[in-house]
């Protein structure tokens, strides 16, 4: 089986390289890039990946490296020749036999947010039903976008798993990785659209609560007739909890959501605000008006989880038989985790962890690229609007970081 790795920053460099470590060589390993001339470096040419972590250095080598064909309307790629000069690269015109348009088994995603729904556009010809895609990226509403402008047939929509990933990591060159943060990676599947139940096992009464966890088979079994339909998703959730050296962790799908959620509110506070103020994570909240701005954003984040959890419980309570009694079950009971003084603490302590970075959304107004700010703050005022919950400190947040966008930053003193 074959695994793709489309967004060749720091994590998908990380990511690659332990998938490149723990995998057979049976089962190739792909890394996509957007165009030749990108694609065409040293580091390429070896197909190898390099990450540091304390001063030790690792490789990896024997990946392969496709890059997006302008050519074809098929989602196709060109096999990446490194024998070519980077001039030859660029001109090059592929062959039927340089395009790869097979079906893509298992893809994982670690671009930018914004660049997610293009990227996959691109490929949608060679993703199917049987397809699993690995959504692995900051902020939150990324899911339902591609729900929405991609895949919105649940026929033909490939299985999807959302992560959070807390690792710390920069880029020292083109696939020189150094790992600056230990962290873990936290995964769900999401709802089969057939209502294949994922998680059966956690279900299982005979057991006490602390001895449940998941399993492959709660997936498909081995044995069973549709094995085939969900063959890649069990494939890639065996892979994803081999990285030992990245802390990968099966949970059920609304725990995954609980984490996702508090890292949103960290990432939409601290990025903005280093963005717009040019500082360090650590120069955050040494003085009253910034830990006025983090408390109000917080609450309201909290707010609107608040209001999204109760009505998503009573959507579901709507769905049960008459027979139920309902009264029996709490509506709208929020993870304490997501109270507006627990958000709070947990900002301060990502910001003192992290207080020497600099954070993505302010390397990218640096380096003039487009910042994630729609789908972090972005995503909260939508949700706001959902449930006419006001954000008023969100929605400015979101406005002064475009504004801080459309500034060239040699224009700043």
């Amino acid at each position: 089986m074959r695994f793709y790795v489309l967004g060749l920053g720091p994590i998908g460099c990380l990511l690659a390289h332990n998938l490149r470590s723990v995998l057979p060589r049976m089962h190739p390993v792909t890394l996509i890039q957007k165009t030749a001339r990108q694609a065409w470096t040293p580091q390429n040419a070896a197909a190898k990946i390099t990450v540091e972590n304390q001063g030790v250095r690792q490789s990896t080598e024997d990946f392969d490296i496709e890059v997006f064909d302008k050519y074809s309307a098929s989602g196709g790629g060109v096999r990446f020749n490194s024998k070519l000069t980077r001039e030859e690269s660029a001109d090059f015109t592929p062959s039927e036999e340089d395009l790869r348009t097979e079906p893509i088994e298992a893809l994982f995603m670690t671009t930018k947010a914004h660049s997610t729904a293009p990227a996959l556009a691109h490929l949608a010809p060679r993703l199917t039903s049987r397809s699993t895609i690995v959504l692995l990226q900051n902020g939150m509403g990324i899911y339902e976008d591609l729900v929405q402008r991609i895949f919105r047939n649940p026929e033909s929509r490939p299985h999807f798993i959302l992560a959070s990933n807390t690792h710390g990591a920069w880029l020292k060159s083109a696939f020189h990785v150094v790992h600056a943060g230990i962290g873990d990676i936290t995964f769900g599947i999401v709802p089969d659209s057939h209502k294949r139940d994922f998680e059966t096992s956690m279900a299982d009464e005979s057991k006490p609560l602390y001895e449940r966890s998941l399993v492959l088979d709660d997936i498909v079994r081995p044995d069973d007739p549709s094995f085939d339909q969900y063959r890649s998703l069990r494939h890639t959730v065996a892979v994803l909890r081999s990285l030992d050296a990245l802390g990968c962790k099966w949970s059920p799908i609304a725990d995954v959501q609980l984490a996702m959620r508090r890292k949103l509110v960290v990432n939409a506070i601290v990025n903005p605000l280093t963005a717009v103020l040019g500082c360090r994570n650590g120069g955050l909240f040494r003085d009253e008006s910034s830990q006025n701005m983090m408390r109000s954003v917080c609450e309201e984040a909290a707010a609107a989880f608040h209001a999204q959890i109760e009505a998503d419980t009573q959507s579901w309570l709507d769905s049960l038989s008459p027979g139920v009694d309902k009264s029996q079950v709490p509506v709208g009971r929020v993870p304490k985790e997501l109270a507006a003084d627990a958000l709070e603490r947990e900002v301060l302590r990502v910001t003192q962890l992290t207080r020497g970075n600099m954070s993505s959304m302010l390397s990218d107004i640096r380096k003039h690229n487009p910042t994630e700010i729609d789908y972090l703050n972005g995503y909260l005022v939508r949700l706001g609007e959902q449930y006419n919950i006001p954000m008023p400190v969100n929605r400015a947040l979101v406005q002064l970081v475009k504004m801080r966008c459309s500034i060239p930053i040699d224009q700043t003193f």
